[in-house]
């Protein structure tokens, strides 16, 4: 066994280990779920960092940004980022104040159980292609730190079974306290690969930065033409805007000890997010221009470029920033992997299960532990399929909030802002963005066998029609209800904590 696998084993007994103590303090299914809404600031800052900080931010925006460059991440970090700030600086105090459990609660005290059913299947759904790409990471980081003793596949089996462990004993508690010795690894780890690529340039990190830059990577904004100006909007509120609604999100806001640490620790661990991920950027940026053969090689028709960066560490720097390096990469997925299983449990218990058998708090818990556990054997089978039909860990992320962008935000962002918004808004919003959605997203796979694209990405044609649907599905209540005679003085976002 070599010294890099003994640490990686090592690590993974520890995050076991940390699910074991986490336990103790889990009492309830608020315990569980939201770690009895007491975490303090800076626990707080780490788990929302945490929340995007995976493997897409270490393996696929690299290699997106070599390919695409800045433009080609407008989505993650920039939208992921962006989607934390705006939820602490829209929507954590005024969701924190409800004292809800899941998001899919919101929804149900808003708009009826009908809305809450159906936005709470779509978040569950939505969640298949974000943690089965953590998974399709931990496979591939377990199959190179054990120089393919242990199969991708088996690495995957291997990955999920630590983090469902840990997850289903400690629960949020266990998220949280892994997520705060996680962000000290990825912060030391990363940090020590830069500073030793940075070192091999005569000319230290500016000329990795000037290279860059003399190859046009740092070019933003889209070019002046109706389709690019749609097609980066399209990209950009995927997940600045679809994530939102979503329960991982949620529940690590709502963990806070308090309203201001909410919505103070969103926008700080948002912004940190934004700033920390051009590391992995700047590590795999100069990696290739020091081992061309690297991208020459995964960058092929054949290629995979997610193991650029880790294979530059297996086999270019000393063993103690490969323990480091590879640490930090396994705190990142595992960070992900965890809260992202608990969100999907989460909202299936409380929103699903609960109402329909009349759960108690003890039957809530024991459900929230067996949800934990059937999702992710639903999950492992799910990146299996993916990664076999060829799906990059960046694509899997960044088709993962399509539906809720479509069937969740709108419904959210009126029930909190607009008191008009009632339940056939909701149910029409929902409608009219997933149908237009479907559509046009199966229309656009049969113009790109032909070689077209649609001028309107079908994520934007989508929100577009749930605003409209909630405007029109909201007014047509309120007109019917008025013409009965019947009372359309609509119920306030927070009125449960009235």
């Amino acid at each position: 066994m070599s010294a890099l696998a003994f640490f990686v084993i090592l690590y993974i007994l520890l995050s076991i280990g940390v699910g074991l103590y986490a336990a103790l303090r889990v009492h309830n299914a608020t315990d569980f779920v939201l770690a009895g809404r007491s975490l303090p600031i800076y626990v707080t800052i780490a788990t929302v960092f945490a929340t995007w900080f995976g493997s897409e931010a270490v393996l696929g925006i690299p290699a997106t940004f070599m390919e695409e460059g800045l433009h080609g991440i407008v989505a993650d970090p920039f939208g992921a980022g962006l989607c934390l700030i705006f939820v602490g600086v829209f929507f954590a105090a005024r969701l924190y104040r409800m004292k809800l459990m899941t998001i899919g609660d919101f929804y149900r005290q808003r708009y009826g159980r009908a809305v809450e059913i159906l936005v709470s299947i779509a978040i569950c759904i939505s969640y298949l292609g974000w943690v089965a790409a953590q998974i399709v990471a931990l496979g591939l980081v377990i199959n190179i730190v054990s120089l393919e003793h242990i199969s991708f596949e088996w690495g995957m089996v291997l990955g999920v079974t630590v983090v469902m462990a840990y997850t289903v004993i400690g629960g949020m508690w266990a998220v949280a306290i892994t997520d705060f010795l996680q962000m000290a690894i990825i912060l030391v780890g990363l940090i020590s690969a830069a500073y030793v690529v940075a070192g091999r340039f005569d000319g230290g990190a500016m000329e990795i930065i000037n290279h860059a830059a003399q190859n046009d990577k740092f070019t933003f904004w889209p070019e002046l033409e109706l389709a690019a100006i749609l097609g980066f909007i399209g990209a950009f509120i995927t997940i600045a805007l679809g994530s939102i609604p979503q329960q991982d999100v949620f529940q690590r806001v709502m963990s806070a000890k308090d309203e201001k640490t909410a919505v103070r620790g969103t926008v700080i661990g948002g912004s940190f997010y934004i700033i920390f991920c051009f590391i992995p950027i700047f590590i795999a940026y100069g990696a290739c221009l020091l081992n061309p053969q690297l991208l020459e090689m995964h960058m092929g028709e054949n290629g995979d470029y997610q193991r650029i960066l880790p294979e530059f560490i297996m086999n270019e720097v000393p063993l103690f920033v490969q323990v480091m390096f590879f640490g930090a990469l396994m705190s990142a997925i595992m960070s992900t992997a965890s809260g992202t299983l608990l969100a999907p449990s989460a909202i299936m218990a409380e929103n699903i299960l609960r109402p329909y058998f009349k759960l108690s708090d003890k039957q809530l818990l024991l459900t929230l532990r067996l949800c934990v556990l059937g999702f992710g054997l639903i999950v492992l089978g799910y990146a299996y399929l993916s990664s076999t039909a060829g799906l990059t860990i960046f694509e899997m992320v960044e088709n993962a909030y399509l539906v809720t962008l479509c069937g969740a935000f709108v419904p959210l962002a009126a029930g909190v802002y607009w008191s008009k918004a009632n339940n056939t808004g909701a149910l029409t919003s929902i409608a009219f963005g997933v149908l237009t959605w479907s559509v046009l997203e199966t229309l656009g796979l049969k113009m790109a066998a032909n070689g077209e694209e649609l001028l309107v990405p079908p994520q934007l044609a989508g929100l577009i029609m749930a605003i409209i649907g909630m405007i029109l599905g909201s007014y047509l209540q309120i007109i019917y209800k008025t013409k009965k005679g019947q009372n359309v003085t609509p119920q306030p976002a927070d009125a449960s904590a009235e």
